[in-house]
């Protein structure tokens, strides 16, 4: 427990208690002075790599023997922030820069009693990992299977930094899968404009038939206003209830390839205008960007990623379709 005061340090008279407002305090009579016990501040910081997180293992009490992000009192006359790096120095023999604050949060220590936890997040700028005095050892840990922690600040702290880069994050891993940074086949879900592609393929129908009134009035397919209403309807709807698995990945170039020059074969022995069919594969696009747009998912910057890394994919999938429909109009019959 943290010792409570007997004597004025400064006429040694014993300390009385006086209430200070609504707050009883240590006084000293004779000095008519008051003494303030406040909370110790406590510097931590959050050093992340590669998806890990930096752990130190104390060496001493209280917890000894336990984990805890490298953590310490700063001193009188030290910034929070110095306090911070210096610790880290001290502890795990790096130095880092804080490139953003994380939380405050109090606690209570039977040892040193009211503290509060100051959490930054810091960038490990040079030095080697290294367990100090105050440590048995130092070590990078993936979130998901990091030992428990000593104090609850620290676990308030972590949990408030993965709500931080959860977006962040998966913004990241998104974008790398869309750009062909990872190797791997991509799942459904990986993406994540997947979630607006879901929503594309509940609604099909809906679309497909904004699709057909378009395409049976517009100037620019005057064929289609004479073909069979149904059929026309049927095949688009074949290409919007379809269009995650070939945005995805579940169904290869093959698939999209075959499809359009079927496409493109068969609408020209029907006298469609090579024109005709790539403005409608245009139109159907143009309903797709409409409808994922109309679901509001512009509020915070992960539904904008979202529908902007939809655009991206809708326009590199349309690419292939009107090169291979055009490809099948002009007599490309190979199917593979």
């Amino acid at each position: 427990m943290r010792k409570k005061r007997t004597y004025c340090p400064h006429c040694s008279e014993k300390i009385t208690i006086r209430s200070e407002g609504d707050i009883k305090r240590d006084y000293c009579t004779n000095c008519d002075t008051f003494f303030y016990d406040n909370p110790l501040p406590v510097a931590s910081t959050i050093v992340v790599h590669k998806r890990e997180v930096l752990l130190v293992k104390r060496k001493n009490e209280p917890h000894r023997g336990e984990w805890c992000l490298p953590s310490g009192f700063a001193e009188t006359g030290e910034s929070i922030e110095a306090a911070a790096r210096r610790e880290l120095e001290e502890e795990a023999g790096i130095k880092g820069k804080i490139i953003d604050f994380v939380c405050v949060d109090s606690a209570y220590n039977n040892l040193y009693g009211d503290l509060i936890f100051i959490t930054f997040e810091a960038e490990w700028i040079k030095g080697d990992l290294i367990a100090g005095d105050d440590a048995e050892e130092v070590r990078f840990y993936s979130f998901e299977d990091m030992p428990p922690l000593a104090f609850e600040s620290n676990v308030n702290a972590v949990k408030r930094y993965l709500q931080k880069k959860q977006e962040y994050w998966a913004i990241v891993d998104s974008f790398s899968l869309s750009v062909g940074e990872v190797q791997n086949e991509p799942k459904k879900g990986d993406y994540l404009s997947d979630k607006l592609v879901q929503i594309i393929e509940e609604n099909a129908e809906v679309i497909s038939r904004r699709w057909l009134n378009d395409v049976m009035t517009s100037k620019s397919t005057p064929t289609y206003a004479s073909a069979d209403p149904e059929s026309t309807l049927q095949r688009n709807l074949f290409v919007v209830s379809h269009f995650g698995k070939w945005l995805s990945g579940f169904h290869d170039d093959k698939n999209v390839r075959n499809f359009y020059r079927k496409l493109g074969s068969e609408r020209k022995k029907e006298d469609f205008a090579l024109s005709e069919i790539l403005s409608a594969i245009s139109l159907t696009r143009k309903h797709l960007w409409e409808f994922a747009l109309s679901q509001r998912m512009w509020t915070k910057t992960i539904d904008i990623y979202m529908t902007l890394e939809l655009e991206r994919r809708m326009m590199l999938f349309f690419d292939r379709a009107t090169y291979y429909a055009a490809r099948g109009y002009q007599g490309e019959k190979r199917v593979d």
